[in-house]
């Protein structure tokens, strides 16, 4: 007996050691369980106690009265399916007659607090089913990628959701974006994380970094082009035009339209042409879209222009030639010019990291999700990385990016420079830099302390 109370004793200790240093293990080992049984316990109370029960069927009344018996409760949602995964529980229902998937998602926040779950969200699957997930931990304290998340040329993972699910940058479903956040905010770390997942893959890297390039020269092994200053940037953008509209003559010499050609075989894109003839797709990341706006006399003010014109014409007309925009700032609104509307309109994909405004945070969720703007204006200052991301169907969700320093940044990127494709409109744009060998990151980074 004292032998079995040790061993409950340590087993207990190391719940909590669990619990305390590493949530994902301690949810993995006993959590889920511990959690899927109080779901299942609590369900049908918690359910009356939210009001996402229906009174019974009039059938069952009369049955009841005709064999003299009780007259049955209400009914609950039935229970479809009680999955745990590495962050909560995934719990599917079918709703009962006369319910509607509004009413569990105005009742998240009510079965978060009696399931005791970190968080509660609800989508509609289909008509009548409804799936709840539960996470059972903050997933975005410390963010930790699964190493099975899928990856392909054009659709990389780059950050956690709060509901322990996956942020995709899938540029073929999204080709254009733009993140916003203020100093300090995650946004820098953000972008690194992207271009380090983009580096194992088929794509160009295309950079802009008016800021003399301290972003991202020293990942310029991985860029076939980077421009560090405006000057360069026009020039640049001049090139991606030019290049874009090659390859639009390539796919129109290749359409095959005739009348034996399947309609799914006729190309309208680049990834419609066959794989031997088909472009290499280019990712321009724009580290500070004011940098290419702002202007100070006459003459920048005309290469100011034309550089937003280029700008405004790939975000138009770019996805189809696999020309895809990644635009990054502080601010981005009117008052960085005539065109700068125009270019937000066509960027389809919004992050915003911490803002200092309200207005900030229009800029991004104004026209798309007014829920996010509230949401984006209340991430904390001790929580840097953490980011409200929303698409054009009005949905939202706060992710928060792996935090990547600069050298594992520079290590990913060096160990895939084979990878970096020559593009030949933008040869005369391609980075000189040194070769240098990868330089292992430590494990656990230290704060510098005075001798």
């Amino acid at each position: 007996m004292g032998r079995l109370l040790i061993i409950l004793g340590l087993m207990v200790v190391i719940a909590l050691v669990l619990r305390w240093r590493r949530p994902a293990w301690y949810w993995m080992s006993f959590g889920a369980t511990f959690a899927g049984l109080r779901t299942l316990v609590r369900y049908r109370s918690v359910m009356d106690a939210c009001g996402l029960t229906v009174p019974p069927a009039r059938w069952q009344l009369t049955l009841a009265r005709l064999t003299n018996r009780p007259i049955p409760g209400p009914r609950s949602p039935r229970i479809l399916r009680l999955r745990p995964t590495r962050t909560g529980l995934v719990l599917r229902i079918k709703l009962r007659a006369g319910q509607d998937a509004f009413d569990v998602s105005a009742s998240t926040d009510r079965l978060r607090h009696s399931f005791g779950m970190y968080g509660v969200s609800s989508r509609e699957l289909r008509a009548g089913v409804v799936e709840i997930a539960m996470t059972g931990y903050d997933v975005l304290k410390r963010v930790q990628m699964p190493a099975r998340a899928e990856r392909s040329a054009v659709r990389v993972p780059v950050a956690m959701r709060e509901d322990g699910g996956v942020h995709y940058r899938d540029y073929r479903r999204v080709p254009h974006a733009l993140t916003l956040g203020a100093t300090e905010s995650g946004k820098s770390v953000y972008q690194r994380n992207l271009i380090t997942e983009l580096a194992p893959q088929d794509v160009a890297l295309v950079g802009i970094d008016c800021k003399q390039g301290v972003e991202q020269a020293p990942m310029a092994r991985r860029f076939t082009a980077l421009a560090d200053d405006p000057d360069t940037a026009h020039d640049l953008l001049a090139a991606l035009v030019r290049h874009m509209q090659d390859v639009y003559e390539l796919i129109r010499a290749h359409q095959r339209i005739s009348a034996d050609i399947p309609d799914a075989e006729i190309a309208a894109d680049i990834w419609d042409l066959p794989e031997d003839i088909r472009p290499v797709p280019l990712v321009v990341i724009v580290d500070e879209v004011a940098e290419l706006a702002l202007y100070a006399n006459r003459d920048e003010e005309k290469r100011r222009d034309r550089i937003i014109t280029s700008v405004v014409r790939l975000a138009q007309l770019g996805r189809a030639a696999g020309v895809y925009l990644e635009i990054c700032g502080q601010r981005f609104g009117s008052e960085l010019g005539k065109g700068i509307t125009m270019l937000r309109a066509q960027l389809t994909g919004r992050t915003a990291h911490r803002v200092n405004d309200e207005t900030s945070a229009n800029m991004a969720f104004g026209d798309i999700a007014p829920d996010a703007v509230l949401a984006a204006v209340q991430i904390a200052t001790e929580t840097p990385g953490v980011a409200v991301a929303a698409d054009m169907a009005g949905g939202w969700s706060r992710i928060r990016a792996p935090h990547t320093t600069l050298r594992q940044a520079v290590n990913a990127c060096n160990r895939h420079a084979h990878r970096t494709p020559d593009v030949p409109a933008l040869a005369d744009f391609r980075p000189v830099v040194p070769h240098l060998a990868p330089v292992p990151a430590p494990a656990v980074e230290k704060t510098p302390t005075a001798a």
